[in-house]
């Protein structure tokens, strides 16, 4: 009897229960990889948003440099014993500035 079944069984696995289980994951490899429309709408808002902001920051520093032409330099320079900015002493630095 066991002579029987078990090819029965080693057969199902190998044309049946392997490449379902391949067919499966690679399913389930495809629709993960493919952006969504939302996830377009997402990126698109976004790259209007930089455009934008980075026109903002064309402006700004038109202005700048119309008030002040060696603002860049002044900006790049840290000011002598002054500490260097770091995500620590960064909300001191904001309360001595202000």
């Amino acid at each position: 009897m066991d002579d029987f079944f078990f090819p029965i069984i080693i057969v199902g696995m190998l044309f049946i229960a392997f490449p379902w289980i391949i067919f499966h994951y690679v399913t389930k490899w495809k629709t993960a990889a493919t952006i969504t429309n939302e996830d377009e709408q997402l990126l698109d808002d976004l790259h209007t948003m930089a455009r934008r902001l980075d026109e903002r920051m064309e402006t700004i520093e038109r202005i700048m440099a119309a008030d002040n032409p060696d603002w860049r330099q002044s900006a790049a320079l840290p000011k002598p014993g002054a500490e260097s900015p770091s995500l620590e002493n960064f909300d001191k630095i904001q309360k001595e500035r202000r």
